[in-house]
């Protein structure tokens, strides 16, 4: 990662650290840390703001030192109850607040120009929009990336607990990690004790074994299944930080854990006429600091020194392995309706229906697309569509590109037998030797009458001689926590049973495309 930064440009200061700041907060004191650019002359003041941000490297690296070397203060401050810092933790109701104290405590310091900037990725985007609630005169700019805005769909996408983006992002937020050290020790426990968490029940149990103990938070996400919840109330940072006038920049990957989220405050901020950018690229949440940071940074500078891009929108085209600016996102397309068959895709709804038995025993892993484990991101599904639980529709051989650009969903008449069920939907391209590799995907609990599942966007070019194929299954656990098929509550939940679920072959997959020739 050092070295992938060192590509960038050259330091123009050295940098001086103070750490453990204590700033006034309304609950006790906000430690943060202060990288300042060697320099008598003025800077612009940077605020990222997080429950892990002090936890070393890479934050401090990346955030810290490399943009304090183009001549900004660069403030990581953690969140209440976290880092060292006083009070009790809240995964969102704190933030406005404290971020209204950390504003106030930097506007009474010598080195403050007036003019501040925020910045940062994940939790830090989330802390951006709690200041959009009561924007402050001095913010000039917001740089979001790889964020979540909403926490209640973040937690559970589709109608379904996220489990493992849970315990990955409860370990970042209440594991306590002050120094690199005590994050990897965090990171080791939560590693070696997985296969343990994901596998055995009742989860309201099972889960404080990586944590060494109860945490109500995580006890909180999982009681809150419902958007309605008086958890979640106030909870949404979309509406504020679309609204905001100052110029925000925003920058998700393909694989991210929310990208729709992103691109959502991208279209109400196009709606509005409010300056904004977007940038997405083939990353996941966790290695976009890594392969997708040469961009990022790039996109964070520009935006910090008041550079307008030439278009607006700038996406990384998968097939083609190509970048294309575009004046908009999506761009004008055509939907693409395929209608499913006996394992195949065809242009005309037809006759009959596939089954297959999902067993929460042993549930269909997930593999690829949006998670935080080594099986991220691209992947090869062979050993997802050799399962007995998944099935896969599967289209002609393409004689001409197709370019799918947009939001991608599947319109099911599906059923279950038990008394809940979970439908995940994938979109794969296979290449002339067989191999498919995921494009998008996503997961929706099943209701009466016709199931959406909206399987997230992509800018992807399927390019001549491969096939457009569809991957349905009951789930992708720990992804997704398993669907029990009681219905029960699922924290306290120790009953499964398993479920046929039948697709009919009247379901669509529809393809916002931009190109497409015979298929």
């Amino acid at each position: 990662m050092r070295r992938r930064a060192r590509k960038g440009p050259a330091a123009r200061y050295d940098v001086t650290w103070e750490r453990a700041v204590p700033v006034p907060g309304p609950a006790g004191k906000l430690l943060t840390d202060h990288y300042a650019p060697v320099t008598s002359e003025p800077c612009p003041t940077i605020l990222l703001r997080a429950p892990y941000i002090r936890a070393g490297f890479p934050f401090d690296w990346l955030y810290g030192v490399l943009f304090a070397e183009q001549g900004f203060h660069v403030l990581l401050q953690s969140s209440r109850g976290t880092g060292g810092s006083e009070g009790e933790f809240h995964t969102w109701r704190n933030e406005a607040a404290d971020g209204r104290a950390a504003v106030e405590w930097i506007r009474k310091q010598e080195w403050f120009t007036g003019d501040l900037f925020t910045l940062g990725a994940s939790y830090t985007g989330y802390t951006q929009s709690q200041i959009a609630e009561n924007p402050p005169p001095e913010w000039r700019g917001a740089i979001v990336q790889v964020a979540l805005f909403d926490p209640q769909p973040f937690f559970w996408p589709g109608g379904a607990f996220a489990l493992e983006r849970s315990l990955v992002g409860g370990m970042g937020m209440f594991g306590g990690a002050t120094t690199l050290w005590t994050n990897l020790k965090a990171i080791t426990r939560l590693q070696r004790h997985l296969k343990r968490t994901v596998s055995e029940v009742p989860l309201i149990e099972v889960y404080q074994v990586p944590f060494k103990g109860r945490r109500i938070e995580f006890e909180r996400w999982l009681a809150a299944p419902d958007a309605a919840d008086d958890f979640w109330r106030g909870a949404n940072g979309i509406p504020a930080l679309s609204a905001a006038e100052v110029p925000v920049s925003l920058s998700t990957g393909w694989h991210d854990l929310v990208p729709e989220q992103t691109i959502e405050v991208y279209r109400r901020r196009r709606a509005a006429g409010l300056p904004v950018d977007l940038l997405i690229g083939p990353w996941t949440h966790t290695n976009s600091l890594e392969i997708g940071w040469a961009e990022m940074f790039g996109q964070a500078l520009r935006n910090l020194r008041g550079e307008a891009p030439a278009q607006p929108v700038r996406v990384h085209i998968g097939g083609a392995d190509e970048w294309r600016d575009l004046p908009d996102w999506p761009p004008a397309g055509v939907d693409l309706r395929f209608h499913l068959g006996a394992e195949t895709l065809r242009p005309e709804a037809g006759p009959g229906s596939t089954t297959f038995r999902y067993d929460p025993r042993d549930p269909t892993p997930s593999i690829g697309g949006a998670l935080q484990s080594p099986t991220q991101g691209t992947r090869d599904n062979a050993p997802l569509e050799q399962r007995s639980d998944v099935r896969v529709f599967t289209g002609p051989v393409l004689t001409e590109a197709v370019e799918v650009m947009g939001a991608v969903r599947g319109e099911f008449d599906v059923t279950t037998t038990a008394a809940s069920g979970d439908l995940f939907a994938r979109l794969c391209d296979v290449d002339p030797s067989g191999r498919s590799i995921n494009v998008c995907d996503g997961l929706a609990r099943i209701r009466d009458g016709r199931t959406v599942v909206a399987m997230g966007s992509t800018a992807h070019r399927f390019r001549p001689g491969h096939r457009i194929r569809l991957l349905v299954a009951g789930g992708a656990h720990p992804r997704f926590l398993r669907n029990y098929g009681t219905g029960e509550p699922p924290g306290p939940a120790t009953e499964m049973v398993p479920t046929e679920t039948t697709v009919g072959h009247s379901s669509v997959l529809v393809l916002p495309v931009v190109q497409h020739g015979s298929v």
